[in-house]
C-alpha cells in the first residue's frame, strides 16, 4: 500500500485547497515572486512493514502580472489542488524555477517513493 499527501507552505503557513477563486487568486498574489516549500508526506507498507518519508522542494515563482493571476484562476486549475496550482500543467508558465524534486511537486515524489519501496523499481 502506497499513501501520500501533499501540501504547499508559504511563511510557515500550510496553504490547502483553496475553497474558492477568491482564495485561489489571494494564494497567487501571495506567491507570486516569492519561493513557496511543497512537502509530501509518503507511507509505504509492504510485507507489514510500514516505511515513510517527507521530501521538500523549493519553488520559485515568477513576479504575475494581474492579468496572468486572472486567467489562471478562470481556467479553474486550482481547483483541489494544494496551493491551488497545478505545476503538471497550466501552472508550469506561473514557474521560474523548482529546486529539488519536480515530481514531488505534482503529488508523487518518486525518488523517495523509490528509496522507500525498492521493489517496484525492479524488473521480475
Amino acid at each position: 500500500m502506497i499513501a501520500c499527501d501533499t501540501d504547499v507552505v508559504l511563511d510557515n503557513e500550510v496553504l490547502g485547497k483553496p475553497a474558492s477563486p477568491s482564495e485561489a487568486r489571494e494564494y497567487l498574489d501571495r506567491m507570486s515572486g516569492r519561493a513557496h516549500t511543497v512537502m509530501s508526506g509518503l507511507v509505504v507498507v509492504e510485507d507489514g512493514e510500514e516505511r515513510s518519508g517527507i521530501e521538500k522542494t523549493t519553488v520559485v515563482f515568477r513576479a504575475l502580472t494581474e492579468e496572468e493571476k486572472a486567467r489562471y484562476v478562470a481556467f479553474g486549475e486550482w481547483e483541489g489542488r494544494s496551493g491551488g496550482y497545478a505545476i503538471q500543467t497550466l501552472g508550469s508558465s506561473l514557474v521560474e524555477r523548482v529546486e529539488g524534486s519536480v515530481s514531488n511537486v505534482v503529488g508523487l515524489p518518486v525518488g523517495l517513493l523509490a528509496e522507500l519501496a525498492p521493489r517496484l523499481f525492479t524488473r521480475g
